[in-house]
């Protein structure tokens, strides 16, 4: 089926069956231009919690639709690839990470929203890339802290707010992959240009950075900033938006290897427009949770959204 039937035939379905699409910054341009909502995963799932869809299609990746259907436990989630999953959820699976918070019964358990829901069930309180900080100092000085299972995002919050947590080794491929290396080439090549780059990538690239920040603020920051190049540290699917919000600017992505201009993940590419007819279509895969895991992970979702509140 040809693209221009595809998407008539996807927002046909939508209508049919109070339908709610979410994509994620790093889906193909083709799947953000025809969702409801674009955002990060959090954001994305309580904007699905907010409509009064009865299906809520979720075009990003495994953890980000778990997510949405503890926010939403009542609507049908689905996810356009199963195989859609997150290297960096992956490096912390449930088993080894459960053992590991067993092993540390004084320390509160800080977990980045990028985990599997079983994950979350073990968890003090969620955060996010833009509200970690926040959360981490919310704790007294003298306590202890796990952080998974980001270990960059954690050692950049250790260094902003001179804790010590204790780091799960897990990381995302995608930015774990970005090396200083080519950033100084593109700053050569590039000399007006800033560097914007997720928390998410390597200590010796943050350094580097202009600027560091989410998807959302590293989208708002390009939007705002006046200069009119930029080099960007993160996954190439953001630069989409950013090239609509500001089109008279130039982004250019670091690359994962010598031999590649851009630098994607594999599972959020994983989602294509007839995946996501088909899913629609069948309403499958379907994400499900048993109770207990939504009402445990629910919990320091909830938490976070309290600190996150508080000033």
């Amino acid at each position: 089926m040809e693209k221009t039937n595809l998407i008539k035939k996807i927002l046909e379905i939508k209508e049919a069956k109070n339908a709610v699409i979410l994509a994620h910054y790093y889906q193909v341009p083709e799947i953000q231009d025809i969702a409801d909502y674009i955002g990060d995963s959090l954001q994305l799932s309580q904007k699905a919690a907010e409509t009064n869809a009865d299906i809520i299609v979720f075009a990003g990746v495994h953890f980000m639709a778990e997510t949405a259907k503890i926010l939403s436990p009542s609507k049908k989630v689905l996810l356009p690839d199963l195989d859609a999953g997150c290297s960096l959820a992956a490096s912390a699976p449930e088993k080894e990470f459960s053992e590991f918070v067993k092993q540390h019964p004084d320390h509160k358990v800080i977990t980045y929203i990028n985990c599997t829901a079983a994950v979350k069930t073990w968890s003090d309180v969620i955060v996010t890339s833009s509200n970690a900080v926040k959360i981490v100092e919310s704790f007294p000085k003298d306590q202890k802290l796990i952080f998974a299972p980001d270990k960059n995002l954690g050692a950049y919050i250790n260094g902003l707010t001179g804790r010590n947590m204790l780091l799960w080794d897990g990381a995302c491929e995608v930015h774990e992959t970005i090396r200083t290396e080519s950033i100084f080439q593109l700053k050569l090549q590039y000399p007006d240009a800033k560097l914007i780059a997720h928390p998410e990538c390597k200590q010796p690239v943050l350094v580097l950075a202009d600027f560091i920040g989410s998807t959302s603020a590293m989208l708002d920051y390009t939007a705002t900033d006046s200069c009119k190049k930029f080099i960007v540290a993160t996954e190439t699917g953001i630069v989409h938006q950013m090239q609509k919000l500001s089109p008279g600017k130039e982004f250019i992505v670091v690359p994962a290897d010598e031999t590649c201009s851009c630098n994607d993940c594999p599972y959020m590419k994983l989602n294509t427009l007839e995946k996501l007819y088909l899913c629609m279509l069948h309403e499958k895969p379907e994400i499900t949770l048993t109770d207990d895991v939504i009402e445990k992970a629910r919990r320091p979702i909830v938490r976070m959204l309290e600190l996150s509140k508080n000033s």
